[in-house]
């Protein structure tokens, strides 16, 4: 038996060329997305030969993402890894960000992300504790705005910071049962970007597009492979023909007092600090 993958959000995207990746791999994939995109990727995995099925739901509903995992187990045999794709934006500056808006993305992007890792988690700790070897792979996906934020992304850059908490956590907790859990903060064009990205093609060369959502995948199915056995609880920025790892937060400058601080002195500290520090890195679209 091969390794078995469900890929969130794959009717499109990065997710599409994820599941496709995976399947040129000889993976047996399970693609999520809403029904007609779902089925249209998975006809194109088996037209090419690969071994794909669809798997239509919402993956930040918890029955459904149970119900995903148990898909991929009954189907193929088992599942080995888990790629949280899915995601939407609504975006908007914060002054007129609605109530709706904030809670249609903190659903799908963040807990559409910990539903499905939560039940995929749970099968395989229950075969760790049957004493069967397991090689359980958790990939998320967060963004440059997670990271640093975006303007007129409150929304978005709050969920996508929650997946690399989620991460990071979750690689904490799941090694036990040998599983690894990464995030990636991938740059593309999808159809969440395009309107930004529109412009950037073939940058190094007239055969490269370094915009294209394939350039992540190479990444993505070696995180989920066997042999990524040891790297866990890390965020890697891809763009193009770039990977980097990015670090999170780290203690910096800091004064010490051996009593509680006057505020005067709590004020002095706070400047001498932010003298002695490295600037932030700028929010996207910010000045």
């Amino acid at each position: 038996m091969g390794r078995v993958v469900v890929v969130t959000g794959a009717g499109q995207g990065l997710g599409r060329a994820h599941a496709h990746a995976f399947a040129a791999e000889g993976y047996d994939v399970v693609v999520n997305d809403v029904a007609a995109a779902a089925d249209a990727v998975a006809a194109e995995i088996t037209a090419a030969g690969g071994s794909a099925i669809a798997s239509a739901g919402d993956v930040a509903d918890w029955d459904y993402a149970a119900a995903l995992v148990a898909t991929a187990v009954e189907r193929f045999g088992d599942l080995h890894v888990l790629v949280n794709n899915a995601g939407i934006v609504r975006d908007r500056m914060l002054v007129g960000m609605g109530e709706r808006e904030w809670d249609e993305v903190l659903r799908v992007d963040l807990k559409g992300h910990f539903c499905p890792l939560r039940h995929a988690a749970a099968h395989w700790r229950a075969q760790a504790k049957a004493g069967r070897p397991v090689s359980g792979r958790i990939v998320n996906t967060s963004s440059g705005a997670g990271l640093l934020g975006s303007v007129g992304q409150g929304n978005y850059s709050a969920a996508k910071a929650g997946v690399l908490g989620l991460t990071i956590v979750a690689a904490a907790e799941l090694g036990r049962y040998g599983v690894t859990v990464n995030a990636l903060a991938p740059a593309a064009r999808t159809p969440m970007t395009e309107a930004v990205f529109a412009h950037m093609r073939a940058v190094e060369g007239a055969e490269f597009d370094a915009m294209a959502p394939e350039n992540v995948s190479p990444l993505v199915v070696w995180l989920g492979s066997a042999e990524a056995g040891g790297v866990t609880g890390r965020v890697f920025e891809v763009e193009g023909g770039r990977i980097g790892l990015a670090d999170g937060w780290r203690s910096g400058p800091r004064r010490e007092r051996g009593r509680r601080w006057k505020v005067a002195e709590a004020g002095k500290a706070v400047i001498d600090l932010v003298a002695e520090a490295e600037p932030p890195p700028p929010v996207y679209g910010a000045g």
